[in-house]
């Protein structure tokens, strides 16, 4: 029997409970991977425990809130600790709004730029200061950081620092072998984004993708298996879209 390709790897993911986070811990699992479960509801850290190791997989959960630095470094720490090192970290965590210019409130912005910005730099940070020699750090960007949607603005503008921050952090982090690549998704169907689709909304998409059909989280656990993999072992600095074509099409 052939090993499996993340035999022996440690791997966090923030905002694993659900959605894309828990699709890729599962995908990861299944691959060998020890794979940290972080959210901050314990009950969704459980359930995606329990599926991996009822599939045969290994994870550890990480219940810290890591919209704080303190959080963070908790979670990395706790998990490293836990699994005998860190090989790869998915900065997944957000927390989402979409409001008009005129209706945005300054506790909306707050709390997206502490999790969905500031998370980011607090968790290539702790995940830097764990990792020794080769690591890939994947942090989840959006389509909306190039292509923006009504009511979008602060979301927008956060996703599109995520991706300027993996090209720094790539420049900063490669001479230590750690590369930090993104993803760009497009609107794909989860748990969490169920309040802000409807069919006529998803009908307008999928007319403007050249695939001709919205993502799945499947899609993207894929995806970031590929930036965290050896596959892609000369590639860092950059921001993969994973949106079937719609970031590059005016159909």
């Amino acid at each position: 029997m052939s090993t499996p390709p993340f035999a022996g790897k440690a791997i966090l993911i923030t905002g694993a409970g659900n959605g894309i986070g828990k699709a890729t811990a599962l995908h990861l699992a299944s691959l060998g991977a020890v794979v940290g479960v972080n959210d901050l509801r314990p009950n969704f850290v459980d359930a995606t425990v329990a599926a991996i190791a009822e599939a045969g997989g290994q994870a550890v959960a990480v219940t810290q809130d890591v919209a704080t630095r303190e959080g963070m470094y908790a979670a990395v720490d706790t998990f490293a600790a836990a699994a005998g090192g860190l090989h790869g970290m998915v900065n997944n965590a957000a927390w989402v709004r979409y409001q008009a210019l005129a209706d945005i409130a300054p506790e909306t912005v707050d709390r997206m730029l502490n999790i969905g910005f500031k998370g980011i730099i607090w968790g290539m940070q702790a995940a830097a200061a764990r990792m020794e020699g080769p690591g890939s750090i994947v942090n989840i960007a959006s389509a909306a950081g190039l292509r923006s949607t009504p009511s979008s603005i602060v979301y927008s503008g956060i996703k599109a620092a995520v991706m300027g921050m993996t090209r720094a952090a790539a420049v900063d982090l490669g001479a230590r072998q750690i590369r930090v690549n993104a993803i760009a998704p497009s609107a794909t169907p989860t748990e969490g984004t169920m309040r802000n689709r409807d069919a006529d909304r998803d009908a307008h998409r999928i007319a403007q993708t050249p695939l001709g059909r919205l993502g799945t989280v499947d899609d993207m656990a894929r995806a970031i298996t590929f930036l965290l993999s050896g596959e892609s072992r000369y590639i860092t600095g950059q921001v993969l879209s994973v949106d079937g074509g719609i970031s590059t099409s005016f159909l």
